[in-house]
């Protein structure tokens, strides 16, 4: 018997929560096992124009920006979801420590709003990630790493 869409809905936010929770704590295994593990995986990041193909590409983005701010947090400020796709607005906060775009880490906080879109597979599979897309202003993100005196933090707005 198909879900409902209330109950479809419902596994998408178990599945994000897990998730998130992972990457709080940084436990990859428990990130990476919210996603299908197979070549229909992928994570984009829309400022770079670069999708990373694959369950591989997905383990190969976290390793790049665990790198680089490898005490990141993230704090989810608005929640929406509908069957297959979910979307969180968070805010990043953490330190650069690794070279990120080609800067080499200087050691100062930064804070970054995100748009993530989580992408869910269909049938059996509904309650895993097929894909992660996010969006953010990377511009800021380079100008707080670069400790321009103006960088912008993030919004006021909170939900």
């Amino acid at each position: 018997m198909a879900m409902t869409d209330q109950e479809r809905i419902a596994a998408q936010r178990r599945t994000i929560d897990e998730h998130l929770q992972g990457e709080n704590a940084h436990d990859w295994a428990r990130v990476y096992d919210t996603f299908l593990k197979d070549e229909r995986a992928y994570y984009d990041v829309v400022p770079f124009s670069t999708r990373y193909p694959g369950f591989q590409g997905v383990q190969d983005f976290y390793q790049i920006i665990e790198a680089a701010i490898p005490d990141f947090r993230i704090v989810v400020a608005g929640e929406y979801d509908t069957p297959g796709v979910s979307v969180r607005e968070v805010t990043i906060t953490g330190t650069h420590r690794g070279e990120y775009c080609g800067l080499a880490p200087q050691g100062r906080p930064v804070s970054v709003q995100v748009a993530a879109f989580y992408l869910f597979g269909d049938g059996d599979e509904s309650a895993k990630l097929v894909g992660e897309r996010i969006y953010y202003d990377n511009e800021t993100l380079l100008r707080q790493m670069q400790g321009e005196e103006n960088a912008v933090t993030g919004s006021s707005t909170r939900r």
